[in-house]
């Protein structure tokens, strides 16, 4: 068989490796938005940017997430059904969100029982394998509490407005919040189950006063440390390569196909 019919053969299956690659999404100039009622009792509407984008909210829902531009967006919170945006009980706050980043916006009641605002970024940093990462909000109307789990303090005085992380072996957590210094479980316990590659965020909202205190929780997945190499016998699988490494490979195999369809067709030639 001669060189120059094979070449196009191998051109084409070239571009087919390449066009058979995944294709990888920028997400570098987006950002990702949740949005959690916390405020007891109060069916509310949320405006961004002076439109309305979430309609009779209920206190313990959660948005999301939304894949927005990066950029500041303006978050007013009304009664609901309000015509527009101009007398809002919460807000208006201007929310910052950076490119490649992760967020939850939560409308809840400070220490002292006031609507207010906040916005949390959501750790999405790689996770030890067979580990999950835990963070734990304090967006109640009550003081500074403890976070127990099978009843010792893992957090301790976290207030109002705070949070605090811990990855932790995957698995089910018995957790519990009391008042900071004490063991009387003010929520829970209630089993929150910790997953590996995942981050949990559980919030306690609500009031203590109002006896109105409860948990939500928020997952966020993909944050595996996969190795780039994983070895299955005495094959070595390579993850997550990029389209320069693919291009590479392709051109490399190319060469070598060429190299030794030269030699033979020289052997050839010489054998007659």
């Amino acid at each position: 068989m001669r060189i120059t019919r094979l070449l196009p053969a191998l051109a084409g299956a070239a571009a087919l490796t390449l066009l058979a690659m995944p294709a990888q999404a920028d997400t570098s100039d987006t950002a990702m938005l949740s949005v959690l009622h916390g405020v007891p009792d109060t069916t509310v509407d949320v405006y961004v940017d002076g439109e309305l984008t979430l309609d009779d909210f209920e206190p313990g829902d959660l948005a999301g997430p939304l894949e927005l531009p990066a950029g500041t967006y303006s978050v007013a919170i009304t009664a609901a059904d309000a015509e527009d945006d101009s007398e809002p009980v919460i807000g208006p706050v201007d929310l910052p969100l950076e490119g490649g980043m992760n967020y939850t916006a939560v409308a809840f009641l400070d220490e002292a029982g006031a609507p207010t605002a906040a916005l949390f970024t959501n750790d999405t940093s790689d996770i030890a394998a067979g580990e999950g990462r835990l963070t734990v909000r304090h967006v109640a109307a009550a003081p500074a509490v403890d976070v127990l789990a099978g009843g010792d303090a893992v957090i301790t005085d976290l207030a109002n407005g705070d949070e605090q992380s811990l990855d932790l072996p995957a698995g089910t957590v018995s957790a519990s919040v009391a008042a900071a210094g004490t063991t009387d479980p003010v929520i829970g316990p209630a089993d929150v189950a910790v997953a590996e590659g995942q981050l949990t965020i559980a919030y306690a909202w609500g009031s203590l006063e109002g006896d109105s205190l409860m948990l939500a929780t928020q997952t966020v997945t993909g944050m595996d440390s996969a190795p780039d190499g994983v070895p299955t016998g005495q094959v070595e699988v390579r993850t997550g390569m990029d389209a320069g490494t693919w291009v590479a490979m392709v051109a490399a195999v190319l060469g070598i196909a060429l190299l030794v369809l030269v030699a033979r067709s020289r052997r050839e030639a010489g054998e007659r």
